[in-house]
């Protein structure tokens, strides 16, 4: 299970979304919003059902845009009777595959045996056009777990959250994974995350 942001082996197609158009996003989890997350107020920006399984959701504050945000908190939901350790396993042997042309990239897998879940903290860059610089950076922190929803429909539901870093910014960013690395992880893994009810 992937978000928009992330879900090819092409970095390309993994760091830059491919909302262009600016219109109003479906609900199709019955989130209420916004969905605050570290005293910050995310709306609803951008949805997708790309598959009778599969949903997907992005939230951002108030005047970032899509392509080039500085957070990003996403929920996914993908209907299926595989276990968490399974899906998170996908992601993992995508980004593996994504190290084998960028060293930058790197990953950490978390698992809470109490719980059930798991989570997963990554980073990814792009560069330039002409292939000398990283144009962008950015670190995501996944949290899986299982979920029923009062309609009885069960699945994997990814809560996540995107952070990036863009052209003169990145010393900064990389400055700040080194001293704060450890907050973030420990945020999405203490959110209490709502609950979802399919929307069809």
């Amino acid at each position: 299970m992937a978000n928009k942001t992330i879900g090819s082996i092409l970095l390309a197609t993994i760091l830059f979304t491919a909302n262009s158009f600016a219109q109003k996003a479906k609900e199709y989890l019955d989130v209420p919003g916004p969905i605050v997350f570290e005293k910050a107020s995310y709306q609803l920006d951008w949805s997708s059902h790309p598959t009778n399984n599969f949903y997907k959701q992005e939230y951002l504050v108030k005047g970032d845009i899509s392509g080039k945000y500085k957070t990003m908190v996403l929920m996914d939901v993908l209907l299926t009777d595989r276990s968490v350790k399974e899906i998170a396993g996908d992601k993992i042997a995508e980004l593996k595959k994504i190290k084998e042309t960028n060293p930058v990239v790197n990953y950490e897998i978390m698992d809470n045996p109490a719980s059930g879940e798991y989570m997963l903290d990554f980073l990814l860059t792009a560069n330039t056009v002409d292939g000398k610089n990283i144009s962008i950076v950015e670190r995501n922190v996944y949290r899986y777990k299982t979920f029923t929803d009062k309609t009885g429909k069960k699945g994997i539901l990814l809560f996540g959250v995107s952070t990036r870093g863009y052209g003169n910014g990145i010393d900064n960013f990389f400055a700040s994974l080194k001293t704060n690395k450890k907050s973030l992880v420990d945020a999405v893994a203490k959110y209490n995350i709502p609950a979802i009810t399919i929307i069809k």
